[in-house]
């Protein structure tokens, strides 16, 4: 990413934000107010939508210039559609594509799946909780503040059961749980490592392997906790990160099939309904390039409850 920090002082004090970044990035007013619109420009920490916002002394301004090699008024793609599970007066369930984050990112507002879902309902979805952007699967919203207290309650006291599904490399252990704090690698940035050795955040997850070969392994995974990045640095600790999850050195073809991204998906979500309190099981077909490794397999993807 990068992005360029200044401080509002002097004859800045006053200006408008987006006169302030034209003068300090040296470009036309319009580009300036095309970055603030895109959501790239934040004021104090904070995402600034509004290019008269004011400056106020010391305040620190910063602009994302690029994310991702790319620059934020560039035309992103246009996102993959997403699938409907479930929807109700409360909630919303979708089917995440893989490709799209969860949430704007720091360059941009727009195209993100909480937008996505935002547009559809007309008002804004309640983000409970988050996918990587190449993770597929279950993704809950709440539809009033209420519903989305009570969906953000199931996953932060642990009610909520998850599995995912993966593709692997071989030498997966049958079975077993990988009970490893998390906690950034100082020297891969983006990356986290699983290590007794750092004063990392409690991580644990069951696993059941699906299928073992020469070439790969698929494999059942249910976290008991909901940490970033958790199932990819969990089966890298294990010596078999995920087909295709290029930060882990997951591979990206096995026994001839391609892994064109990071093979996760979240295949099953269960928690209670925020307002009948009754136990929901959501569940997302398995996306076609990890059904090709099923089916290369000749098993089936696991379904039905989740196991406690």
């Amino acid at each position: 990413m990068k992005r360029r920090t200044f401080q509002a002082e002097g004859a800045q004090v006053g200006r408008s934000v987006v006169e302030a970044v034209a003068a300090e990035l040296g470009m036309p007013v319009a580009q300036a107010r095309a970055l603030v619109e895109a959501g790239a420009v934040y004021l104090a920490g904070r995402r600034c939508r509004d290019p008269e916002a004011r400056l106020r002394a010391g305040q620190v301004v910063a602009v994302v210039l690029e994310e991702g090699g790319q620059s934020p008024l560039e035309a992103p793609p246009p996102p993959p559609p997403f699938t409907v599970l479930l929807e109700d007066a409360a909630l919303i369930a979708v089917d995440k594509p893989a490709g799209i984050t969860a949430q704007p990112t720091e360059g941009r507002v727009g195209g993100s799946l909480v937008d996505l879902v935002s547009a559809r309902l007309g008002s804004p979805a309640g983000l409970v909780h988050r996918l990587d952007r190449e993770t597929s699967g279950v993704t809950v919203f709440g539809k009033t503040a209420q519903a989305t207290s009570a969906l953000a309650a199931e996953f932060r006291e642990g009610h909520a059961r998850k599995r995912y599904l993966a593709a692997t490399g071989p030498g997966l252990p049958e079975s077993g749980s990988v009970d490893l704090p998390l906690s950034k690698d100082p020297s891969r940035p983006g990356r986290w490592r699983a290590s007794r050795t750092a004063n990392g955040l409690p991580a644990l997850t069951h696993f059941r392997r699906l299928y073992a070969g020469e070439a790969f392994c698929l494999v059942e995974l249910l976290p008991q906790t909901g940490r970033t990045h958790q199932l990819r640095a969990h089966l890298t600790a294990l010596g078999t990160p995920i087909l295709g999850d290029a930060r882990y050195g997951g591979a990206a073809r096995a026994a001839g099939l391609a892994a064109p991204r990071c093979l996760l998906h979240a295949q099953a979500l269960q928690l209670a309904h925020p307002d009948t309190r009754q136990r929901l099981l959501l569940e997302a077909p398995v996306p076609e390039d990890l059904q090709r490794f099923f089916d290369q397999a000749g098993i089936a993807a696991p379904s039905g409850l989740i196991p406690g």
